[in-house]
């Protein structure tokens, strides 16, 4: 019978196993304040250059887990309906076991559909890098696993998005990476030997949320966001957010059969934000005395002019 190998998640817990499972996209509990991760079209949406920056550290406790680094850049260009970004994120699982680092360019066009509704469309290009040491494998007999390593191997993607919102509204379908690449494949080595795929599937997002303010200083968000891909199970991130004096936010999310979360938020000024989030794992992996959960934080920084300061700062 042919061994079955779970090596360390290849971005963001992808698995390589005999049967070639699909590898997901990064995911992150504040997507909502990373939207331009899973959605091109959104470059440039908030009406001045914004910086954001996220690190996040998965399965806390676990030995080799994920770490991810992700730094956002876009903005609206002047007097025009386009909007750019730059997009570069790290994962890290292992202690270097694999390491992958994508770096894209983003360029969204906006039109004007209704007296407060925008539809934007996005197009990002870009690629990867991915670095493998097999040295530093093992199966679950403790034995090497064999294989070239992998060093800088690039492959290149793009990907497409429609976004639309107003003041309250948003609603957006993307699929950031349309290439399907097979970073490796040894599936069809002898039936005694340890076999396994990498291969990187299209993934589907939807996302949409409404703020509804039940005060001057008082409103809330739900938020939703789906993921399919072939090979996977379906996705569903649901969350609600609440946001006092347009400076502090605070909420829970879910995201079905994996995870619960907490999230918080403050707008240390006009220009600066920070947020936290927390993921408790719901499935067997979560009960394990080794994982003490995932955590994240999040900087953003925003080019607000003094002639240009925002009344009511937007919530997504």
């Amino acid at each position: 019978m042919k061994k079955i190998i779970f090596l360390v998640p290849l971005i963001f817990a992808s698995i390589f196993i005999q049967s070639g499972n699909a590898q997901q996209d990064a995911q992150y509990t504040q997507y909502m304040f990373n939207t331009m991760s899973v959605n091109p079209a959104y470059a440039g949406s908030r009406g001045q250059l914004s910086i954001a920056a996220l690190y996040r550290s998965q399965w806390v406790g676990l030995e080799g887990s994920p770490t991810s680094q992700t730094l956002n850049i876009h903005s609206p260009i002047r007097n025009s309906r386009l909007g750019y970004g730059v997009s570069i994120v790290n994962d890290e699982i292992g202690d270097g076991t694999v390491q992958e680092t994508y770096l894209d360019g983003v360029i969204s066009y906006t039109i004007d559909v209704s007296q407060s509704g925008k539809l934007s469309f996005g197009l990002k290009a870009g690629g990867n890098l991915l670095n493998l040491d097999f040295n530093k494998l093992r199966n679950f007999d403790d034995e090497p696993v064999s294989g070239d390593n992998i060093e800088n191997r690039f492959s290149p993607n793009f990907g497409l998005g429609v976004y639309y919102h107003t003041d309250k509204f948003y609603l957006g379908l993307s699929a950031p990476n349309l290439l399907e690449t097979n970073h490796f494949d040894n599936s069809n080595r002898d039936s005694n030997s340890v076999t396994f795929l990498s291969k990187e599937r299209i993934n589907f997002y939807a996302i949409t949320g409404y703020v509804f303010e039940l005060s001057n200083d008082f409103k809330f968000k739900p938020a939703l966001l789906t993921k399919v891909v072939g090979g996977a199970p379906l996705q569903v991130d649901v969350s609600a957010n609440f946001m006092v004096n347009d400076k502090f936010t605070f909420g829970a999310a879910y995201r079905w059969d994996a995870a619960v979360s907490a999230l918080a938020g403050f707008q240390i000024s006009d220009q600066f934000m920070i947020g936290l989030a927390y993921d408790k794992e719901t499935t067997a992996l979560g009960s394990t005395r080794f994982n003490d959960g995932s955590f994240e934080v999040f900087l953003r920084y925003e080019l607000v002019k003094s002639f240009q300061k925002l009344v009511s700062p937007r919530f997504f």
